[in-house]
């Protein structure tokens, strides 16, 4: 099984369609939304990280890419510099997705990028710079 970490874009006209379940029932692909803007009627913008086969995965983005939505990969990524951290923890509890948690006995914090959704709240947050996104 293979995971691909992907950014949707819908059109005005698709954002009220049923496309994720299409994904799900038709190309029996599992879909993991990992965040979500959508507006009816004005635009869409999914963070989805889509498992199946190849050939399924395959199927499912011509799909996507045939009813009009843009699929583009997730190329934007999280980097926890550990000599910078000092375990603060201000990160953790902002973290929607527990990507950046602390080990209750060591105070120690982690990051775990299979958990995280690039939603940018750690870097906000971090005062030492100890979390940075990049491409």
């Amino acid at each position: 099984m293979k995971k691909q970490k992907v950014v949707l874009s819908f059109p005005p006209e698709k954002v009220e369609d049923p496309i994720i379940y299409h994904l799900i029932k038709d190309y029996d692909l599992m879909v993991s939304i990992l965040r979500a803007t959508i507006d009816p009627g004005k635009q869409g913008l999914m963070v989805v990280e889509l498992s199946g086969a190849n050939s399924q995965l395959s199927h499912g983005i011509n799909y996507l890419e045939s009813v009009g939505v843009g699929v583009e990969p997730l190329t934007q990524e999280i980097q926890h510099l550990e000599e910078r951290c000092f375990s603060c923890t201000a990160c953790v509890p902002i973290c929607p997705t527990s990507a950046l948690d602390v080990d209750r006995e060591s105070w120690v914090v982690s990051f775990n990028p299979d958990k995280c959704v690039v939603c940018l709240s750690c870097v906000d947050v971090c005062v030492y710079n100890a979390v940075q996104s990049y491409l």
